[in-house]
């Protein structure tokens, strides 16, 4: 997902970088687009959630158990990894906002 975001963000500057007129058939594709960024920005947020719960319960559960602490500690490394490529999602949507706008201003009316 990384890769398709960052190909896809570089192809829409290039275009704006052009000078490229858009049409709204253009317009419409392009908030198609965000709207799937923003289901998988969705789905991570929930994912991440969901991960940290299970990992407060394990580390919960290690007062029981050291044997809980290691899923904990995994758990853990999971929450870190969803966090980061939540926070990238989060980010280059917003800035797919700011394509969106001045895409408009481009618009072939």
């Amino acid at each position: 997902m990384r890769d398709y975001l960052k190909a896809y963000i570089k192809e829409i500057e290039a275009n704006l970088k052009k000078e490229k007129e858009f049409s709204k058939d253009d317009l419409e594709k392009f908030k198609t687009k965000i709207m799937f960024f923003q289901h998988e920005r969705l789905i991570h947020l929930l994912v991440t959630l969901f991960y940290s719960l299970f990992a407060l319960i394990f580390m919960i559960l290690g007062i029981i158990s050291l044997y809980f602490l290691i899923i904990f500690g995994i758990l853990l490394l999971f929450v870190l990894f969803y966090i980061r490529h939540y926070f990238f999602l989060e980010k280059n949507v917003q800035y797919l906002y700011h394509l969106y706008d001045t895409m408009i201003e481009k618009v072939v009316r």
